[in-house]
């Protein structure tokens, strides 16, 4: 079939996109990710909290007119957020979030980093309880619906304990909840992302909860490059002085490294392989851009990621990090449009 040609919006599309009359409050926010999704979908960010300054700082530099709590969310209160929002318990339309989940990746070290504190964007944290602080914040604010987001590492192996344990608390605090795995190049995303979704509909609306439906094509990594209008190669994207330099000349277009398998080329004509945060990091064995022996560059990766491709970054490194770790814009539109239609329209109805 004939598919749309691939577009992510600018930064003046996405900021002046008429409001849908929906109001979300978003966690662990990152620089800004998901809470593009939502607004490109039409809702209006009420609040964010992200507590790392490299990430709330690019937030702000794009979103200057969000108030970001920049506090641990440990910190926090649902009443906090409520008289920020001018609401009151039961009211908010919407509750996001997306706790980090490097203690439940399949490409990390998993229940070795449980109870440790890892780097998280730069600050040292135990990050494995963090959904728990979510859940707490859920109760509190009684939101019609939430989305919770998380890695494909936590329906795997020893950490669908951690899962059964959360969406547990899920429906305890009186939520009907279903979860699915959603693979963003099926969604909008020229990327192979999967990433676990938490959809909840307050109990007492007796509403069942939606999750976007795949669309009938899927981008690839040319259509991502065609979408380019200005690509700069930074300086810092060439990677000739370090072992990868030659691990990626052993490595055949479209193919793993045959000892490296992390070191990746990916083909043109399919989805890019995960972006992940060492993305920043040129001396890592990860995925390279396919025919340059160089890393990609941020307009690539803002093209990969579904970022606005005048999206803001303070340096090379924080904006590969930030992308890395972020929900893809596009596939939190999908997901956002869903839940509007299948669900807050209705409850309204």
């Amino acid at each position: 079939m004939n598919k749309p040609k691939y577009c992510v919006p600018n930064m003046d599309e996405v900021l002046t996109t008429p409001k849908n009359g929906y109001k979300v409050a978003s966690t662990f926010s990152g620089g800004g990710g998901s809470c593009l999704g939502y607004r490109l979908a039409g809702y209006d960010v009420v609040w964010a909290n992200e507590f790392v300054e490299s990430a709330y700082t690019t937030y702000q530099l794009n979103m200057p007119s969000t108030y970001i709590d920049t506090r641990d969310i440990r910190e926090v209160q649902a009443s906090d957020i409520l008289v920020q929002a001018g609401l009151h318990v039961g009211e908010l339309d919407l509750f996001d979030g997306s706790p980090p989940c490097v203690s439940f990746s399949t490409a990390g070290k998993r229940e070795k980093l449980w109870g440790v504190e890892t780097d998280t964007y730069g600050k040292m944290q135990t990050n494995d309880d963090l959904s728990f602080e979510y859940i707490r914040l859920l109760e509190g604010l009684k939101p019609k619906v939430f989305v919770m987001e998380n890695v494909s590492g936590l329906v795997k192996g020893v950490s669908k304990g951690y899962f059964i344990e959360i969406l547990k608390r899920l429906k305890a605090v009186g939520y009907r909840v279903v979860v699915k795995l959603l693979n963003a190049s099926w969604l909008g995303v020229p990327q192979m992302r999967q990433r676990l979704i938490f959809i909840g509909v307050r109990a007492d609306l007796n509403i069942d909860p939606v999750h976007p439906k795949p669309l009938a094509y899927q981008y690839l990594l040319r259509d991502a490059f065609d979408s380019i209008t200005n690509n700069v190669i930074e300086a810092c994207t060439d990677i000739s002085k370090y072992q990868v330099y030659r691990n990626w000349h052993e490595t055949s277009y479209g193919e793993n490294h045959h000892d490296h398998f992390s070191l990746y080329r990916p083909h043109l004509d399919k989805p890019c392989n995960t972006i992940s945060a060492i993305t920043a990091d040129v001396t890592a064995n990860k995925v390279f851009h396919p025919t340059e022996a160089r890393a990609f560059s941020l307009a690539e990766l803002r093209a990969i990621c579904s970022f606005p491709p005048d999206y803001q970054f303070l340096d090379y490194k924080s904006g590969g990090s930030i992308m890395g770790n972020s929900v893809p814009p596009m596939l939190m539109y999908y997901v956002a449009k869903t839940i509007q239609t299948e669900m807050l329209d209705k409850i309204g109805w």
